[in-house]
């Protein structure tokens, strides 16, 4: 192998490194808030409050000084903050309530793969626009998604419910909020990028619902555990994390990196019963490989 083939080598590995990180810290961030939900009392009103603000100030400090972009520059064109207040307030706050809420009402490895239905809703989405019947590869992801939620939310008995109510609803609001959250930024993420727009959309997310749920009004139990919990939610499962997604997209391509961010769900499935012993028995894992086995059928072939 030649030099140039070595750094292409080394580059990829790189970025194969970095978007697993990213899906690790997000799904475990996803099971350290079930820990605060349900042994420290916290509520969704204040994690999300407070991860969305303390966030997005931290994504555009990273747009300023890593990015060199002027944070400002995004307010000077009215269709732009349009555009972005929507972004905030619908899509931003959308998919981190609706996700974090199915987690308190049920588990963060149910929340968490329910909401890797997205790209199914995505794709029936786009072939209702463009007024075309779904290609064969897409209603086999869409048999698979059915049977996967199928199986996650009654553990194969027709009869019967393994979670909850709320938090089925909750899981799937979360899929929608995320097909919404991925598919309206497209203009703002092709003009201003990634970090600025995120960094806009959690910081006037955070803002907005701060407006009906202060961030001082806080219920739950403080103690080192819980202190440190929220402080890994807030900086390795949002900072870290998607700085390191965003980074990895400069070395694989943004196709690969959906792929290797499957990781996700099972890195909180894996730790919900490890750590939290949510009980997950074989309908649930063959249900959920089957939800996630719908992104590699929907990226093997592209419309």
């Amino acid at each position: 192998m030649n030099s140039q083939g070595a750094v292409m080598s080394f580059q990829r590995t790189k970025g194969i490194i970095l978007v697993l990180i990213a899906a690790t810290f997000w799904g475990v961030s996803g099971t350290v808030a079930q820990y605060l939900f349900h042994q420290q009392g916290f509520s969704t009103n204040w994690l999300v409050v407070t991860r969305l603000i303390f966030s997005g100030i931290g994504l555009l400090l990273f747009s300023h000084t890593i990015g060199k972009q002027n944070i400002w520059s995004i307010w000077k064109n009215k269709q732009d903050v349009v555009r972005l207040i929507i972004f905030g307030i619908v899509g931003m706050f959308g998919v981190q309530y609706t996700y974090f809420a199915a987690i308190e009402h049920g588990n963060a490895a149910t929340a968490t793969v329910l909401q890797y239905l997205a790209p199914v809703i995505i794709a029936c989405y786009l072939c209702f626009r463009a007024k075309f019947w779904p290609a064969k590869h897409e209603v086999i992801a869409i048999a698979f998604a059915l049977f996967g939620t199928f199986l996650l939310v009654t553990k194969g008995n027709i009869h019967s419910l393994s979670i909850s109510g709320p938090a089925f609803i909750w899981g799937i609001l979360s899929a929608f909020a995320l097909a919404f959250y991925t598919l309206y930024p497209g203009v703002l993420l092709s003009k201003w990028g990634s970090l600025l727009t995120v960094g806009w959309g959690m910081t006037i997310g955070g803002i907005g619902f701060s407006l009906i749920h202060p961030p001082w009004q806080f219920q739950g139990y403080w103690s080192v555990t819980s202190f440190l919990a929220v402080v890994f939610v807030v900086i390795f499962g949002t900072l870290i994390a998607f700085f390191c997604y965003m980074e990895s997209m400069k070395y694989i391509r943004a196709s690969e990196a959906s792929l290797l961010a499957c990781v996700e769900p099972l890195s909180a499935a894996f730790l919900a019963v490890a750590w939290l012993h949510v009980s997950f028995g074989p309908a649930e894992w063959i249900g959920s490989f089957a939800i996630i086995a719908t992104i590699f059928i929907l990226s093997a072939v592209k419309r």
